[in-house]
């Protein structure tokens, strides 16, 4: 079935409450309860634990026609609130190559934030009390106040979200290694589908790869693949200009004298794997060796595409970081005959020019499918 109808059916018949959803090609859907253990340790903001929707909440695994022992992690996009644009997605992996695609929300995202944050008429006051504070800011919106609120307060929200949500994915895969998990077959090889800002945080967990979890995984990245500094993330439907310049500058500028504080968290940052890892992806002059060397080791594990006209996470900053797998083919270029976007790369359209975006999705997919295979 083409992409186009495929996301309307599936959109359709996906519900995050019922415990399992069957799909007219035989695929289903089972939703998962998880409780995050994350400990707040100084590393998280004081107010978000106090977020319960943070802590417990489901996630949806889309299941093969018959048991498999592959398993793709796939993690989306910042300030997402909904599974909606990513249900065919997983449908798409799971179908080509028979693997359980879990969709996993990274911390605050999806269905880890409270529904009034994806509530326009609820949000849309708090835009207009931030505006008549700060003034006009370029590319305020309600769709990102809350996120754009949050960044504003506490920059280090940015890692703090990461840090929580690597954690809880090391719990749901050892679940998976060692057979506890109530769906996935015990020992199965997890690849992984980093989108966006989730493809930063699947290059950070594949290079610090957290219990060796990660040693034989393969990562197809989507719109990513670039150091932070090299990101846009300024846009209607992710965070304001006042947000994101405040986010840069802390990184760019405040982030590595505070590594040198001692506390728990620098020494986290400082010694760990994965704190080096989430240090050298924010600058390409930041921690070179340790990036260049684990990029060169995980040469062939590694597959990117990049949009033309991606203005988000811009084309040239991916193509100068992954110059360190020393492979002139790990970047793929694609461009789109239709109007796209960061955001939304696939968007629904009437007319006959769904038929041209069926052909792009199927463009993309081959690819990931064939690599994650």
């Amino acid at each position: 079935m083409s992409y186009t109808r495929l996301f309307n059916e599936i959109k359709l018949l996906y519900n995050p409450s019922k415990p399992k959803i069957e799909l007219p090609s035989g695929i289903h859907i089972k939703n998962f309860e998880f409780k995050s253990d994350c400990p707040a340790n100084g590393f998280i903001n004081p107010e978000d634990p106090f977020i319960k929707e943070n802590s417990s909440f489901s996630y949806p695994v889309f299941c093969p026609r018959e048991k498999s022992n592959r398993v793709i992690l796939l993690l989306h996009g910042l300030n997402e609130r909904s599974w909606a644009k990513y249900l065919v997605w997983a449908h798409r992996l799971t179908e080509s190559t028979s693997s359980y695609v879990i969709l996993f929300p990274i911390s605050f995202h999806i269905n880890r934030s409270p529904e009034s944050w994806s509530n326009p008429r609820f949000m849309s006051d708090f835009l207009k009390t931030r505006n008549s504070v700060i003034g006009k800011i370029s590319n305020a919106s309600f769709a990102n106040i809350a996120l754009s609120n949050r960044l504003t307060d506490d920059p280090m929200r940015f890692f703090n979200s990461g840090y929580q949500t690597v954690n809880d994915i090391v719990k749901l895969l050892t679940s998976v290694k060692n057979g506890t998990h109530p769906e996935i077959t015990p020992g199965s090889r997890v690849n992984v589908f980093g989108y966006s800002i989730g493809a930063f945080l699947s290059e950070i967990m594949v290079m610090g790869n957290p219990d060796d979890l990660f040693s034989e995984s393969r990562l197809f990245i989507f719109c990513g693949g670039s150091v932070f500094s090299n990101m846009n993330g300024s846009s209607k439907l992710i965070m304001d200009k006042r947000a994101f310049d405040r986010v840069y500058e802390y990184y760019m500028r405040d982030f590595e004298a505070d590594v040198m504080k001692k506390n728990r968290l620098s020494e986290f940052l400082q010694t760990s794997k994965i704190g080096l890892a989430f240090r050298s992806m924010i600058d390409l002059g930041r921690l070179i060796p340790f990036r260049e060397n684990l990029f060169s080791q995980l040469n062939d594990q590694i597959q990117v595409i990049a949009l033309e006209q991606d203005s988000v996470i811009p084309i040239k900053g991916i193509i100068d970081t992954m110059k360190a797998t020393g492979r002139k083919d790990s970047v793929t270029r694609m461009d789109f005959k239709f109007t796209y976007s960061h955001e939304n790369p696939f968007p629904v359209l009437g007319d006959e020019l769904f038929k041209e975006v069926d052909i792009c999705f199927d463009r993309v997919f081959d690819r990931a499918t064939a690599f994650l295979a």
